[in-house]
């Protein structure tokens, strides 16, 4: 009887450290790839293997998915970059683009069971508003808006071609806007459930929002791993709501007043550009600019039901999410909820 095996990359960030814990609830093996240099190797549990090393390197590879014989492999490459930045970036294409080619190569070697690929909702043609986003089989860079959206584009397409084309059982997922407790790097969306939370943001913006509870998203590549077909491709989401619910949820769960008013986008667009100069002046990522105005104009209404039959995804309530991060901020001591 072969022995089961997961390999998983990005297992230290919010996603690939949810689906690190349930692996482990499940009492599976794993084996993580994470860079030396990442302090949150620290926290990670010592029945895990951990193969410091880097995605680009192929040496790290063949270290990562050397494995005894008879041993049934099953790989999740949750690891990218996102970013913000709508101009070209090399090493957010060699991780997203040249690192994920790299995998697909290395499964082929290895000859592993299966691959799960963590997408981008951004990798999906937008149909026009009002019409349901929903999964497609072909992805072409051109068709999308945002440098990280291109490059999750050039990379789920190779994901495919490998499926059709080398017979690689591979699955793939586009998940919304992840979001929810453990997120060691306080990405856009947490960082910002922080300063509503801390009332230092007392207006919200217009425009539309999804999103996806990194918990749940862990149990449906789970879920995937055991049930998504080959070539398939699943939509893990929200319903979508408008941004002014998500800051009022935000404000509810935290005890603080709910925003004064809400700006249109038709007011904010003009000014998109402030952020990106503030960034580019400080060094800081930009989370207010363009591509964040874009984002909340595009057609934000995903349809999870393909997730929701085939592989029994479930996300949780927008405001069980929200409560449950500001919780774990307060307890990771980078928050101080006051009375407003």
């Amino acid at each position: 009887m072969s022995e089961a095996f997961y390999l998983l990359t990005g297992a230290t960030g919010l996603l690939g450290g949810n689906i690190l814990k349930q692996l482990l609830e499940n009492h599976q093996r794993v084996r993580i790839l994470a860079l030396p240099n990442d302090a949150a190797i620290s926290n990670i549990p010592g029945s895990v293997e951990i193969i410091q090393g880097d995605l680009l390197d192929d040496g790290s590879l063949d270290s990562f998915f050397a494995v005894p014989e008879n041993t049934e492999v099953t790989v999740i490459h949750a690891a990218g970059i996102v970013t913000m930045d709508p101009k070209p970036n090399k090493i957010v294409y060699a991780v997203n683009v040249d690192g994920t080619k790299k995998i697909i190569d290395c499964c082929l070697r290895y000859k592993v069971k299966k691959l799960v690929y963590i997408s981008s909702t951004g990798a999906i043609p937008e149909p026009p508003i009002g019409q349901p986003v929903r999964e497609t089989e072909k992805h072409d860079p051109d068709m999308v808006i945002g440098y990280y959206s291109k490059t999750k584009a050039i990379a789920t397409e190779l994901v495919m071609q490998a499926a059709k084309r080398d017979g690689l059982d591979a699955s793939i997922i586009y998940p919304s806007g992840i979001l929810g407790p453990n997120d060691p790097g306080s990405g856009m969306i947490t960082s910002c459930i922080k300063m509503v939370a801390e009332g230092r943001l007392r207006i919200a913006i217009g425009g539309t929002f999804n999103y996806v509870d990194a918990r749940d998203l862990a149990s449906g590549t789970i879920a995937c791993a055991e049930k998504g077909r080959k070539g398939e491709t699943y939509i893990m989401s929200s319903r979508c709501y408008s941004f002014t619910e998500f800051i009022c949820a935000v404000c509810e769960e935290a005890g603080v007043k709910k925003p004064l008013f809400t700006v249109p986008l038709w007011i904010v667009r003009p000014f998109s550009g402030i952020g990106a100069l503030y960034g580019k002046l400080t060094g800081r990522p930009a989370w207010f600019s363009r591509f964040t105005v874009y984002n909340l104009e595009r057609n934000n209404n995903f349809s999870a039901a393909k997730s929701e039959e085939a592989l029994g995804f479930k996300c949780r309530s927008l405001n069980e999410t929200v409560a449950d991060t500001i919780e774990w901020l307060k307890h990771e001591g980078r928050i101080s909820c006051n009375d407003q």
